[in-house]
């Protein structure tokens, strides 16, 4: 459906945005862009979970920009696709989790409560940038003791912001969604697409 001159470039290691990318029919390559050193994807003082996902997402864009310039992985007129997601509760940024305990006792804070998810899109197309951001708001039931180690013990909260994914087991937790499904996942489909067309790359020949 989306036709592209060339495939998008996507710099982004998560196997949700590359499935999500096919599902709409949207060719593009998945590219690997080294982890700069230090603290991966830090949370400065004072930031918003607003200002930090978006602060974030452009500064893949920009990792990614260098890298495959200097890579000449790039072809003039190909785009570069990054994303960033994160999970807020109550003005707390809640991140990926570092064990399965960290894990239970994000869910234990997201039982019953009502948080947001941010995903910031960054294209990139030449020397221009478009940058696009989506707000969802997902409301959890009350999760018991059991559920929560169990979902642990899956292994499905590991490498995700907020300790869950919504496409997974996580499913059954969610009690309302308002916004966008796929943002959620970790791409905005709508947000991306609108990005592709202002930047002038799609044709539906």
């Amino acid at each position: 459906m989306y036709k592209l001159a060339h495939p998008l470039l996507l710099a982004s290691a998560s196997p949700r945005r590359h499935e999500l990318l096919q599902q709409v029919g949207i060719a593009h390559k998945v590219v690997d862009i080294p982890s700069p050193p230090g603290e991966d994807e830090p949370h400065y003082a004072n930031e918003s979970p607003l200002d930090y996902v978006c602060r974030t997402a452009q500064e893949k864009a920009q990792r990614a920009t260098v890298h495959l310039h200097a890579q000449q992985l790039i072809v003039p007129g190909q785009a570069i696709l990054c994303a960033d997601t994160t999970v807020e509760l109550q003005g707390d940024v809640l991140g990926k989790p570092d064990s399965p305990e960290h894990a239970a006792s994000i869910l234990a804070r997201l039982s019953g409560q009502t948080h947001q998810v941010h995903t910031a899109v960054v294209l990139v197309h030449g020397q221009l940038e478009f940058r696009s951001i989506s707000t969802s708001h997902v409301r959890f039931k009350a999760l018991s003791t059991d559920e929560i180690h169990a979902y642990c013990a899956s292994g499905d909260c590991m490498g995700k912001a907020g300790a869950y994914g919504i496409q997974g087991l996580a499913a059954t937790f969610v009690e309302h969604l308002d916004g966008s499904y796929s943002g959620v996942m970790g791409l905005p489909l709508y947000e991306t697409a609108q990005l592709l067309q202002e930047a002038g790359l799609v044709s539906f020949d």
